[in-house]
């Protein structure tokens, strides 16, 4: 493999290890799939993000620090850092997965990229697994948001409800759409007080029903300033 993207962050042993390419193995390319490395490396990934969190923000609560850690090792971020270091091109893929464009799926990207930080600690130890881990959150790491920009739309909606002592909003899945692994959803948020009904889409219920957070909440701002 050329020691590109990926490759060049690795420690010198690991690119050419069994270990790494079991990493990059969905399950659906054979049964020496990457799923225990994942479990592994999802493990050490939160502990070593935690830790960095704990020193770069000595005065912010647990929850800010809950709120940053999430941010940075969920799927979509972690499908983001695998992109960047052009994983997809390294995955081995069933034919199935490839017609479909599995090496294009966050998912399957982020699933991935736990496995390789699992691989690594696997290979080396715990240093040199931070230090790569570190190497590939450093921009993130060099900007991080504050904390009441990290609250989900859902959640800054309801607070905003309740600072008003209104109740708080009801959501309802109006339509699923598309191949159970490339489904559509739609959602309605629904603000009785307010006589206000939005509608919101994305790949996941939690994506449609925060899509139709913002846009009531963006409703209910406008309506308030002009008020």
């Amino acid at each position: 493999m050329a020691r590109t993207g990926l490759m060049a962050l690795l420690p010198a042993s690991v690119p050419d290890s069994d270990a790494l390419r079991q990493a990059l193995t969905h399950r659906s390319a054979g049964q020496c799939h990457n799923e225990r490395l994942e479990y592994l490396g999802d493990s050490v990934l939160n502990f070593i993000i935690a830790d960095r969190l704990y020193q770069v923000r000595p005065e912010a609560p647990e929850g800010e620090l809950s709120r940053l850690r999430a941010a940075l090792v969920n799927k979509d971020s972690l499908a983001v850092i695998a992109r960047d270091q052009g994983m997809g091109e390294l995955l081995s893929l069933g034919e199935g997965e490839r017609k479909s464009g599995g090496h294009r799926r966050d998912s399957i990207l982020a699933d991935a990229l736990e496995a390789v930080i699992g691989a690594v600690y696997v290979l080396t130890d715990f240093e040199t697994t931070r230090d790569f881990v570190l190497k590939l959150y450093a921009s993130r790491f060099a900007s991080l948001p504050s904390a009441e920009s990290l609250k989900d739309p859902k959640t800054r909606l309801q607070e905003w409800l309740q600072r008003r002592n209104l109740d708080i909003p009801d959501y309802e899945i109006l339509e699923v759409s598309g191949k159970p692994h490339d489904q559509h959803f739609k959602a309605a948020c629904h603000i009785p007080a307010r006589d206000l009904s939005v509608k919101g889409e994305g790949s996941s219920r939690r994506r449609a029903e925060q899509a139709a957070a913002v846009k009531a909440m963006e409703a209910l701002q406008a309506v308030e300033k002009n008020t």
